[in-house]
């Protein structure tokens, strides 16, 4: 068995390809993930996201290419890296007819015994609001995901795969979450999240992959990412300034004029832009830095353009 403090890259991916007959899963795949790191996962819907994470699972093979879990085949060694796995599925499918109880007793069994985690479990119920009494089929679908989010959490695990995981949670229970992510990566865990949430994503995440019609468009930190999206910038002068100064400025878009403001949208750093409004009489400046959520549409908009 490898030897954790060996392994640098928790998830390795490296050309990965898979076809369902003539229709596209995704192609070419290659990407990391770092041990300790919040790693997203974002792209359109269709875009191959689950068809990645179930390779990740071993619970559908690879037309050509390679996926490494813990450094090691989850198709040689399913088992024991299936064991230190905690996943939530898009989709979250579970025995209806079964209590809560049952259920998670089941899970728990599957791990080496519930004993062995009752305290976890008990605490998770607590956090998360958890109804283990009731069947699983009575329960609303927010109720099912917050019963899914203890399954995958209970046992400690060192990766967890997280598939849209806050879907159908109010807020409160949203903030919950969060909080239960960013303890588990300080206690070393690494996550795989693939949400369409932005904010949660920026919260919570180091590093994000785009995939597209199940290519790889980029993997890059969130801060490097924001870079590229459009910053709102507003100067209030003491007299007008003609747009012209700004206009011919690298990375400058969109220059309107309003008496003596002027309004434009910069791409990447405000050095030249703040440097040639110095030149004139600045009584105030605001801005607004990009969030994720325009950073991931700008990036798609340059694909577009490209």
């Amino acid at each position: 068995m490898v030897d954790m403090r060996d392994v640098v890259n928790v998830i390795e991916v490296e050309g990965l390809t898979k076809r369902y007959g003539r229709d596209r899963g995704v192609e070419g795949l290659t990407f990391d993930v770092h041990r300790g790191e919040s790693f997203g996962f974002l792209g359109p819907n269709g875009a191959g996201k689950t068809t990645t994470i179930r390779t990740l699972l071993d619970l559908i093979r690879p037309t050509s290419g390679a996926v490494r879990v813990f450094g090691s085949d989850p198709h040689r060694q399913g088992v024991s890296v299936r064991r230190r796995i905690g996943y939530l599925p898009g989709e979250l499918a579970l025995y209806e007819r079964m209590t809560g109880e049952e259920l998670v007793r089941s899970f728990a069994d599957l791990r080496g015994g519930t004993a062995a985690i009752h305290g976890r479990i008990a605490q998770l119920v607590e956090r998360l609001g958890v109804d283990l009494a009731r069947k699983v089929g009575e329960l609303s679908h927010g109720n099912k995901q917050k019963l899914g989010l203890l399954l995958a959490f209970m046992h400690d695990p060192d990766l967890l795969i997280l598939d849209e995981p806050t879907q159908g949670l109010d807020p409160l229970v949203q903030q919950t979450f969060y909080a239960m992510v960013e303890e588990e990566q300080r206690r070393g865990a690494t996550i795989f999240l693939s949400s369409h949430v932005m904010p949660e994503v920026e919260r919570l995440c180091d590093r994000v992959g785009i995939i597209r019609e199940g290519h790889l468009a980029t993997v890059a930190d969130i801060g490097e990412l924001k870079t590229k999206a459009l910053r709102r910038v507003e100067f209030h002068f003491d007299a007008p300034v003609p747009p012209s100064v700004f206009e011919r400025l690298p990375g400058v878009k969109d220059v309107a004029t309003h008496g003596d403001s002027i309004v434009l949208s910069v791409e990447g750093e405000l050095d030249e832009v703040v440097k040639e409004a110095a030149r004139h009489h600045v009584v105030s400046l605001e801005t607004r830095a990009p969030n994720l959520e325009e950073a991931f549409l700008a990036f798609f908009e340059a694909e577009r353009s490209a």
